[in-house]
């Protein structure tokens, strides 16, 4: 799959006329081009397969949580194409000690957010593709986002979040591990 970029440019040059705007004046001129190659960055995501990002393992004695968390993200809401956006958390435990790069979560993220996305399917899909391409015991991810549907147009409520979760595996099985893994990512002390 490839964008076609020439019918990204066409399509702003209709909804620019169909607004009432004069898609020919100078600050318009160049703005179908600039929509085009700006869609081929945010969802960049539509052409990466996340199987290839999660590919760097790495062999550590370690059947702890590993916790990542206030990673920003942007992502497009599929209803309105508009964004949203915060931070995902998360946290794995390591099969039989094999660990994946840090960056490499970072990135698996960015696969599914460069999408047209809902933060519930994000949410699952994060959670989904560590348990799968990292082999982890357990995984828990929390994202907490604002979304400018919300806030720009419709009940405009700006500043409001939107929390989800998905809890995978011994996570999901086991509620001290689950309470540890949430009190980590919200910083929280636990009773040791």
């Amino acid at each position: 799959m490839m964008f076609e970029v020439d019918k990204i440019e066409r399509a702003v040059r209709m909804i620019l006329e169909a607004i009432g705007e004069n898609p020919d004046r100078e600050g318009l001129r160049d703005t179908p081009r600039r929509v085009a190659k700006m869609y081929q960055e945010i969802f960049a995501g539509l052409l990466q397969d996340p199987a290839a990002v999660f590919t760097v393992h790495y062999t550590e004695e370690h059947e702890e949580l590993v916790i990542v968390k206030d990673i920003p993200f942007y992502s497009m809401c599929e209803h309105h194409l508009l964004p949203f956006f915060g931070k995902v958390h998360l946290g794995y435990i390591p099969r039989k000690g094999r660990v994946v790069g840090l960056s490499k979560l970072v990135r698996g993220i960015e696969v599914f957010t460069k999408r047209p996305q809902l933060q519930e399917r994000l949410t699952k899909q994060i959670a989904d593709a560590i348990m799968q391409y990292v082999r982890a015991l357990g995984v828990i991810v929390v994202i907490e986002a604002e979304h400018m549907c919300m806030t720009m147009r419709g009940v405009k409520k700006p500043g409001s979040l939107t929390v989800t979760s998905a809890v995978r595996g011994v996570l999901h099985d086991d509620e001290a591990l689950r309470s540890e893994a949430l009190a980590l990512i919200k910083g929280w002390r636990t009773a040791v």
